[in-house]
């Protein structure tokens, strides 16, 4: 009995593809069967660096047989990778960061086993190529160059291929290579994710705002300065002094420098601010929101947030309730004093970087690119990364041109 429903599900899959090859009746398929693929690119095996357990730079592997991605869903995307670009929370993620949580986004309803993360591909922006498109996806076509920055829960950008919805993701920009527009997708959209999104900033209203970035110099700082420069801001950075000139050519109006004592000194000698995004953390929010306009509406945006160490240690039930309770409360506290205290997020959103790719094409954005590494010189990237100091992104090249689409 058991041969034979085998075999009867054999025959069944034999005629249902020989039915898709057949010009004029793919259209009568059933749903179920038009999602056979026949294309001529099917592979199950593709070049990637992976970790199998958290650690430091030594979990890398390289392997020729990570599984190649497979589109699940009609709204998702396969991108053939030319370009990937590393960032802090790569390095992070690669040592445990946030394990709890993703694990919870990646399996909510706890059915896998722990570890079926495993093999993990990171790697947080990507920039390439269209290869395969799901059934419901309408904007994008194969061949298309496009761009975007993955979620922490998926697997990510150092490998030959890489799944997205294609929600993730946008046309990159015409006037940009591959590896300029790697550098990128993850710190343009955790940036406006926490000006836009949570700081209320728009292209419409940011005129003459007066806007302080503590942490300048690195990814998420030099697209900020940037973005909000662009939008008729007053900018005002902090970083060290062998910066100051990078980060006047991008367009900061005013630079503090962190390494000449303590910067809380000369930041309260300046008119106050309408909004501070904070990329350091620490003990700035101990001085950082006197800096503000009291009672009008000035935020304080940082990015540096116990959330993730939170779930980490305590859970994820319990640790999303301590969060709870300390932003709320932090919150509060501020706003008795007419400030208000947010954390800030990253956000994927193809529609943010659509609006992105544009100020790129008119010249109102550039990419910085510190450095650039071969994809057999993945493990020299993450050392790179996780020396800190960072004076833009390091990307990783993956594969060269578009010859071999």
């Amino acid at each position: 009995m058991l041969k034979m429903t085998s075999l009867r599900r054999l025959v069944h899959s034999r005629v249902l593809l020989h039915l898709s090859e057949s010009p004029g009746v793919h259209s009568s398929l059933p749903r179920c069967a038009r999602l056979l693929s026949t294309s001529s690119r099917c592979r199950t095996v593709m070049p990637a660096w992976v970790i199998d357990k958290y650690g430091s730079n030594e979990v890398l592997r390289f392997t020729k047989n990570a599984s190649f991605p497979i589109i699940n869903y009609p709204n998702e995307v396969i991108v053939k990778v030319f370009a990937a670009g590393l960032s802090p929370i790569d390095v992070a993620m690669r040592g445990g960061y946030g394990a709890a949580t993703l694990s919870m986004k990646r399996d909510p309803l706890n059915i896998k086993q722990s570890g079926s993360e495993f093999p993990l591909v990171l790697g947080r922006d990507v920039s390439g190529v269209i290869m395969e498109c799901g059934l419901d996806v309408k904007h994008f076509r194969e061949g298309d160059e496009v761009w975007a920055a993955i979620p922490p829960w998926k697997q990510g950008s150092l490998a030959e291929f890489v799944l997205l919805s294609a929600n993730e993701v946008s046309h990159k920009p015409k006037c940009l290579s591959h590896i300029e527009a790697a550098a990128i997708p993850y710190v343009a959209t955790t940036a406006w994710s926490a000006l836009v999104n949570t700081g209320g900033l728009r292209k419409d209203n940011c005129a003459n705002k007066r806007i302080l970035i503590l942490g300048g110099s690195g990814g998420v700082g030099t697209f900020a300065v940037q973005m909000v420069k662009a939008w008729g801001a007053h900018v005002t950075v902090t970083c060290s002094q062998n910066a100051e000139q990078f980060l006047r050519g991008l367009g900061a109006d005013h630079v503090v420098d962190y390494t000449a004592g303590p910067v809380e000194e000369p930041l309260s000698a300046l008119e106050k601010f309408d909004l501070i995004l904070d990329n350091v953390g620490g003990d700035t929010e101990s001085w950082a929101l006197k800096l503000l306009k009291p009672w009008s509406g000035a935020k304080y945006v940082t990015l540096v947030t116990p959330f993730m160490q939170n779930t980490d240690r305590l859970g994820v039930a319990d640790g999303m309730m301590q969060s709870a309770a300390t932003v709320a409360s932090k919150a509060l506290k501020h706003l008795m004093k007419g400030v208000h205290y947010r954390w800030g997020f990253f956000a994927p959103s193809g529609c943010a970087l659509d609006e992105i790719r544009d100020m790129v094409d008119a010249k109102q954005i550039r990419p910085v690119v510190e450095e650039t590494f071969s994809f057999s010189q993945v493990p020299q990237a993450f050392e790179k990364v996780e020396k800190g100091h960072a004076r833009g992104k390091t990307v990783v090249q993956i594969s060269k041109g578009g010859d071999d689409v």
